[in-house]
């Protein structure tokens, strides 16, 4: 073999090798083969297969069809998830529609069906309003030890939901953001769990308006709500009420609390 050959060989051998030992000093053995929150899966993963079977078990009469002679139905749990599975992403139905195999037009009515038997077997016992002193005196618990705010049985807001408008609603439905919407009223305890909502009220109107013509609003004046009696916050003598909390948009009241506008304070 000719020097020259002999050299180039040598020197591309020792490449090789340097590259070799560089690539095993990268690789490093693993301390672990699952990560702990990958590991927790089956206890705090979304999709949890006793949840799924138990609210299945729950709504799957209501929503079940029969079988014709022509063909199959789709089945109760076939409808149950196409429609949690547009409720957790907003997928478009055309987009539904290929992941299960369900036409746009089914999936269309598959989803309202779903979530009114959703809605009509849990209103009961997951949207019920704290209506006793006791449960609203544990949500004032919640808020006084998490947020540090204490005489709180509520934080109340609301949220334009954007939508395409009914043919001859004119501005009902059109709100200050320029968009068309409907309002979407929610009371929130420490922990943002709802307490109560109101929903489908044109966009036009406020948040506050939308609190004023709520039966929210009407059970506090009522005093239907069994709200505690006032009682002084810690190291005070001064009896307090207790308050639900909002943003400026609604006026203030002694059940509800907002900021400060900071508009022509003293200096």
């Amino acid at each position: 073999m000719p020097q020259s050959r002999r050299a180039k060989t040598a020197a591309a051998l020792l490449v090789a090798e340097y590259w070799f030992r560089k690539e095993e000093r990268k690789r490093k053995k693993r301390k672990i083969w699952i990560r702990e929150w990958i590991e927790r899966r089956n206890e705090l993963g979304a999709f949890k297969s006793t949840e799924l079977e138990d609210l299945l078990f729950i709504v799957g009469p209501k929503i079940q069809k029969q079988d014709t002679v022509l063909r199959g139905s789709i089945s109760a749990s076939e409808r149950l998830m196409v429609t949690l599975r547009f409720l957790a992403t907003g997928d478009s139905y055309n987009s539904l529609m290929y992941l299960f195999r369900i036409p746009a037009c089914t999936i269309s009515i598959v989803v309202p069906e779903v979530c009114k038997a959703i809605f009509d077997t849990l209103k009961e016992s997951l949207l019920k309003i704290p209506d006793r002193k006791e449960e609203q005196l544990k949500i004032a618990e919640g808020f006084d030890s998490k947020w540090d705010f204490p005489n709180c049985i509520g934080a109340l807001d609301g949220k334009h939901v954007v939508m395409q408008a009914p043919p001859n609603s004119g501005s009902l439905y059109f709100n200050y953001k320029g968009s068309l919407s409907i309002v979407l009223l929610a009371l929130i305890d420490s922990n943002y769990k709802f307490t109560y909502i109101d929903v489908g009220c044109g966009g036009r109107i406020s948040d506050g308006g939308v609190f004023n013509n709520c039966s929210l609003k009407e059970g506090i004046v009522a005093k239907a709500l069994d709200i505690p009696d006032r009682s002084p916050l810690k190291g005070r003598q001064l009896p307090m009420p207790y308050v639900i909390v909002a943003d400026d948009a609604f006026a203030l009241s002694d059940y509800l609390m907002k900021p400060y506008p900071f508009k022509n304070l003293p200096m």
